[in-house]
């Protein structure tokens, strides 16, 4: 009995195990969450300049060109999955929001991975302000988006 007394009892004093790290989300899982019903891949395709993001460095080139994705060059696949709903490479992509001239563009990963703003000239002026208000309200934690 002594034995396993001081088996618990020197179980107590050792270390304890550090967490696993485990990535915080960048999206409250509780949010409510949709894509734009209307955002195209034909809407999408061309040259974007990504302005503010997380998952997604701001500066970076976009190029969206029928089924692939470049970013500064590198290209990904990229293909339909619904309306406004994309997969990049294996992940799921949607398009919250894509102002009506297809000029400014707020996406992200449903999950929380990534999330980024993108412009056609990397100016959105107002639409900034608009983009951020759809991920905001989609739970998107806009104070972890880097700024150009």
């Amino acid at each position: 009995m002594r034995a396993v007394l001081a088996l618990v009892l020197l179980a107590g004093c050792a270390a304890k195990a550090p967490l696993p790290d485990v990535p915080i989300p960048l999206r409250n899982p509780t949010s409510q969450i949709a894509s734009q019903a209307d955002a195209s891949l034909q809407r999408l395709q061309g040259a974007w300049i990504v302005v503010q993001g997380a998952g997604m460095a701001p500066g970076s080139r976009v190029l969206i060109t029928g089924q692939s994705f470049a970013v500064d060059g590198v290209q990904i696949g990229f293909a339909p999955e619904g309306t406004g709903r994309f997969r990049l490479g294996n992940e799921a992509i949607w398009v919250h929001w894509l102002d009506v001239d297809n000029r400014t563009a707020a996406m992200g990963e449903p999950g929380g991975k990534r999330v980024w703003i993108m412009d056609r000239t990397g100016q959105p002026g107002e639409r900034l302000g608009a983009a951020r208000e759809i991920l905001e309200w989609y739970g998107y934690d806009l104070s972890r988006m880097e700024v150009e």
